[in-house]
C-alpha cells in the first residue's frame, strides 16, 4: 500500500470516524444518564418503575433502529455513501440537543416522557443509517484483503463514543455542585454535543464520494430499487437472514452485555457510587478498545468466523462465573463493619400540608476501607405512613457504596474481560457483512441485519434483563443478580450454533 493512498484512507476513516463516534456519543449519553433521567422525565413515586421506563424508552431508540436502517439504506444505495450519513448525522445531533432542553415531568407533565421518546426515536433512526453508510464508505475505500484491519477502526468509534460520554459526565459533575448537576447540569452533556456535530459537519462536507459506489454510478450500474433487491430476492435474503441469526444477533448481546448491562449492573445491583463505576468503566474501555483492531487485522489472517464465533463461546460460558465474582468482591456480607464508626442522622423534609418525608442518613464503614451511605426516606400523609399497591409500608432505601483500591481493580479487570469478548465478536462484523453484499445494494443489505441483530436483539437486553432481575429478587432468589444474564446467554448460544453450521469462508469473500 503506497504513502498517497495510506494517508487517503487515514483521511477517510479520520472522517468517518469522528462523525460515527460523535453520534454513539449522543446515543450513550441517554443511557449513561439512565438513572438520573428516570427522577426528571418520569413520575418519582415508584422508582423502580421510573427506572423501567427509562430503559424502555432507551431501549425504543435501538428498536427503531432498523426502521433507519431500510430509509437510510434505500437512500444511500440510491444518491450516495456521503450524502446520507451527512443527513444522519444532523438527525442525530439535533434531537440530543433537542432532549437537554426539555422541561421535567414535574414542569410539564406526561408531556415530558412523550416527547423524550420521540425524540429517542429520531435519534435510532438516525444511527440506523449512519453506522451502514460508515462502515461501507470505508470498506470502499481499503485495499483488498485488508478490509477487516481498515473497518475495525470504525468498530472503536462506538466504545470511545461511550467512553467520551462518561468522561463528559464527569468533568461536568466534577465542575458542578451535587445539587445543581441534580438541578440542571445533566443537560449540559446533551448540549455539548452540537458542538462536536458541528465540527463533524465541517469535515465530512469536503469528503468524496466512495470511489466504488461513484465508479458503479456512473456506470449506470446503481439499484433502482434496493429494497425489493435485498429482500424480495431469495438468494440476497439467505444472506440477510443468516448475517442476522450466525452473527449479528449474538454480535448485539455480548456488545450490550460487557458495556451497558455491565454498567447497569455496578450501578443499580451492586450500588457502587455512580463516579467510580463511570471511572472503573472508563480506564476498561480505554484497555480493551486497541483489540478492536487487533482482532479486525486478525480476521484478516484468521477469517471472520472463527474470531466471532470463539468471542461469543467465551462470553456464554464465563459470563455467570464472572458476575458472581463482581457481586461477592462488594457483598457487605463478606465484610466487617466498623461498628463504632457508624452515623445515624434523621431529618423531615415537609412535601405539603398534610405529607412530609422521614429520611434516615446512615453512614458505615468497614475494616477494608469500604464505606457505605444509606438513606431510608418514609412517606406520611396525614401523619401515617403511606402504604403502596401492595398494602405495604412506603419506605425507600437506597444504598451507595464507595469501594476501595483493589475492588475498583478487581472489577476493572472484570469488565476488561468482557470488552475483550466484545472486541472479538464485533471487530471483524463490519468487514464480515460488507463482503457478503454486492456494491449496488450493500448499504441496505448489510445495515438491516446488523441493526435488527444490535438494536432488537441488543437493544432490549437492559429492559429485559432487569425484568428479570427484579421478579427474581421479588421471588427470593439468592442469586437473583445472575437472573438476568440468561437473557443474553440463550441469545448467543442460538446464533453461535447457527454461525458455526452454516457460515463459511466462501460465503465471507463472496463480495471482497
Amino acid at each position: 500500500m503506497s504513502d498517497k493512498s495510506s494517508k487517503g484512507i487515514w483521511k477517510v476513516i479520520s472522517a468517518s470516524s469522528m462523525g460515527t463516534m460523535i453520534e454513539w456519543y449522543d446515543f450513550y449519553i441517554f443511557g449513561s444518564l439512565a438513572v438520573v433521567l428516570s427522577t426528571k422525565f418520569f413520575p418519582t413515586d415508584n422508582p423502580t418503575a421510573a427506572f423501567l421506563s427509562t430503559l424502555a424508552t432507551f431501549a425504543a431508540g435501538f428498536v427503531v433502529r432498523p426502521f433507519g436502517a431500510l430509509f437510510f439504506g434505500r437512500l444511500g444505495d440510491l444518491i450516495g455513501r456521503k450524502y446520507t450519513f451527512m443527513v444522519t448525522l444532523m438527525l442525530m445531533g439535533g434531537a440530543t440537543f433537542v432532549i437537554g432542553c426539555i422541561p421535567s415531568y414535574e414542569t410539564i407533565g406526561f408531556a415530558a416522557p412523550i416527547l423524550v421518546l420521540v425524540l429517542r426515536l429520531l435519534q435510532g433512526l438516525a444511527l440506523g443509517g449512519e453506522y451502514g453508510g460508515a462502515a461501507t464508505y470505508v470498506a470502499e475505500h481499503a485495499p483488498k484483503g485488508e478490509k477487516g484491519y481498515w473497518t475495525s477502526w470504525i468498530q472503536t468509534t462506538a466504545t470511545v463514543g461511550l467512553f467520551i460520554s462518561l468522561m463528559v459526565i464527569l468533568v461536568t459533575k466534577a465542575s458542578l455542585s451535587k445539587e445543581a448537576f441534580d438541578d440542571w447540569g445533566w443537560r449540559v452533556p446533551f448540549w455539548v454535543s452540537i458542538l462536536m456535530v458541528y465540527v463533524s459537519y465541517l469535515i465530512r462536507k469536503n469528503m468524496d464520494e466512495s470511489p466504488v459506489f461513484a465508479k458503479t454510478k456512473a456506470e449506470g450500474k446503481t439499484s433502482t430499487n434496493p429494497l425489493k433487491e435485498s429482500f424480495g430476492n431469495k438468494f440476497n435474503l439467505k444472506f440477510v437472514l443468516l448475517a442476522l441469526f450466525g452473527a449479528t444477533m449474538g454480535q448485539g448481546v455480548v456488545w450490550y452485555t460487557g458495556q451497558f448491562y455491565a454498567m447497569n449492573f455496578l450501578k443499580t445491583v451492586q450500588s457502587i457510587d455512580s463516579s467510580q463505576v463511570d471511572m472503573l468503566l472508563g480506564v476498561a474501555l480505554i484497555l480493551g478498545t486497541p483489540f478492536f483492531v487487533v482482532f479486525g487485522w486478525l480476521s484478516d489472517k484468521l477469517g471472520r468466523k472463527s474470531i466471532m464465533m470463539t468471542g461469543m463461546l467465551l462470553a456464554i460460558l464465563l459470563y455467570r462465573p464472572i458476575y458472581r465474582a463482581m457481586y461477592n468482591s462488594t457483598d457487605l456480607a463478606n465484610k466487617t463493619e466498623v461498628v463504632a464508626q457508624t452515623k445515624v442522622v434523621p431529618s423531615i423534609k415537609e412535601i405539603d400540608a398534610s405529607k412530609m418525608d422521614s429520611i434516615y442518613t446512615t453512614t458505615k464503614a468497614y475494616t477494608d476501607g469500604t464505606t457505605v451511605e444509606e438513606i431510608k426516606t418514609i412517606h406520611f400523609e396525614a401523619g401515617k405512613v403511606m402504604v403502596d399497591d401492595k398494602g405495604k409500608d412506603k419506605v425507600e432505601t437506597k444504598i451507595t457504596k464507595t469501594i476501595n483500591s483493589s475492588d475498583r481493580w478487581f472489577l476493572i479487570f472484570m469488565v476488561f474481560i468482557q470488552v475483550i469478548f466484545v472486541t472479538m465478536v464485533y471487530g471483524p462484523i463490519a468487514a464480515f457483512l460488507v463482503e457478503m453484499f454486492p456494491v449496488k445494494i450493500r448499504y441496505t443489505s448489510m445495515s438491516l441485519p446488523y441493526h435488527v441483530g444490535n438494536g432488537i436483539f441488543g437493544g432490549l437486553l437492559p429492559a429485559i434483563s432487569t425484568y428479570f432481575v427484579t421478579n427474581a429478587k421479588e421471588a427470593g432468589d439468592v442469586e437473583f443478580y445472575l437472573e438476568g444474564l440468561w437473557y443474553p446467554i440463550g441469545i448467543a448460544a442460538v446464533c453461535f450454533v447457527i454461525g458455526m453450521i452454516y457460515i463459511d469462508r466462501k460465503i465471507n469473500t463472496l463480495h471482497d
